[in-house]
């Protein structure tokens, strides 16, 4: 067997096609290309992934695995990734998107470390293999790809009170895209200390993919240490499901950093939201949208606002949220930015307990006074009582007691940039 070896030089890629034989022997075709880096000039062996992933996979550090389209780990199937190992996502839009899917009954197993996070980013990103960042983007460079979707069996709370429904990123013909069921249990694998980069591509008319997208996924899946920078919509979005999440970082999304539906009852814990220039809500949070209703547990969150957003605000409590709040610790807003209960559901459920907030604490933006004028509800008929914001202090910058552990995070790319450096 013959073997020939092809160096594509910067991010250009070459598909040969047809059968290459010498007196019918084969030859197997290598493709390698060589990343330009801060004038350091690395090879690193490139493979292409399109489509399903039908049999257990591993993806290794020694090459970089670029999406070409959808990439979808289909039933029953497992995919392996290691520590230190970088995914890159071809641009394009709608049905050119590119995205890694998890689709029901499917599992990853990518798990990171500090020192080798597991790294998707787009094709442009000059990032190469033993790296942990390139030098060509930054967090203002957005929709550059699609982003990582997680799809599992456990329980959503969906209109009209069926089972499973379309996730939001992928057309309604690709059936890999349906989640939700009835096993609350549901294991769809574990995804630890990865960064997720640059996404956010359109698919359609004002239909962004997220850049974790983690619809109905069971308890027993295992979501700890996540990065997301620099997406054009939300960081990391829940859509119903039972799976807790720890330690995770949201830095300049262009829509909400953590966005919480159809009644999704897990444990988010430990979380810092950056805002960007371009950044909306730091949290967004629905409810059930169905006659199941469900309760998530929301603790220990750093958010820093943004002065120049159009937007930037705390939160949005939308559509009959109903979950708990507690040790938030919120600097760096505007005057102009709030915490909002948005209509008479949600602030109902304000005033029967099923939406609670403890223990926040918030430095106080310039010309704001009082802590509770950054409290708004604005239901039509239905006044919170007590007080809505009552439950919040006003604090100064760096005497805070409540919020995440901002030591958890040195191995992300945000802690490289400096923008945890608060």
């Amino acid at each position: 067997m013959k073997k020939l070896t092809l160096a594509v030089i910067g991010l250009l890629s070459i598909t040969l096609t047809g059968c290459f034989k010498d007196d019918d022997t084969p030859i197997v075709i290598e493709e390698t290309t060589i990343y330009q880096n801060s004038g350091n000039e690395e090879t690193c062996p490139t493979i292409i992934k399109a489509g399903g992933i039908a049999i257990d996979e591993t993806w290794t550090s020694d090459n970089i695995y670029i999406l070409d389209r959808k990439v979808v780990v289909q039933n029953g199937v497992t995919l392996t990734i290691e520590p230190g190992t970088i995914i890159k996502g071809r641009a394009g839009q709608g049905s050119l998107s590119s995205a890694l899917i998890v689709a029901r009954g499917g599992k990853i197993n990518a798990v990171g470390s500090p020192t080798q996070p597991i790294i998707f980013t787009s094709e442009s990103d000059n990032i190469s293999c033993g790296q942990t960042s390139g030098d060509n983007l930054d967090e203002d460079d957005r929709g550059l790809w699609g982003g990582v979707l997680i799809l599992g069996y456990a329980p959503c709370s969906l209109s009209g009170d069926i089972e499973e429904t379309q996730i939001e990123g992928i057309p309604a013909d690709d059936t890999f895209g349906l989640y939700g069921g009835t096993d609350a249990d549901d294991d769809s694998g574990k995804f630890k200390y990865v960064s997720i980069r640059h996404g956010g591509t359109l698919i359609g008319d004002g239909n962004e993919i997220n850049g974790l997208t983690l619809g109905g996924v069971g308890r027993t899946t295992e979501i700890d240490h996540v990065e997301v920078v620099g997406n054009v919509d939300d960081g990391v979005e829940f859509f119903g499901g039972t799976v807790d999440a720890s330690n995770l970082l949201v830095w300049a999304q262009g829509d909400d950093a953590l966005d919480i539906d159809q009644a999704y009852s897990g444990t988010v814990s430990n979380a810092v939201i950056i805002l960007g220039a371009s950044s909306d809500h730091a949290l967004e949070i629905d409810g059930p949208e169905g006659s199941a209703v469900g309760s998530y547990t929301l603790e220990n969150v750093t958010m820093k606002g943004n002065l120049d957003t159009a937007a930037g605000e705390y939160a949005d409590f939308r559509s009959n949220a109903m979950g708990a709040n507690n040790n938030i610790y919120a600097f760096g807003f505007k005057d102009s930015s709030d915490v909002e209960l948005d209509n008479d559901g949600v602030a109902t459920n304000y005033n029967n307990g099923d939406l609670t907030l403890s223990n926040w604490e918030v430095v106080l933006p310039a010309g704001i006074s009082n802590v509770l004028d950054i409290f708004n509800n604005t239901a039509s008929g239905t006044t919170p009582t007590p007080n809505y914001g009552s439950e919040a202090t006003a604090v100064t910058e760096g005497s805070q007691t409540v919020g995440a552990d901002t030591s958890v995070f040195t191995w992300t790319y945000a802690s490289e940039a400096g923008a945890l450096n608060f």
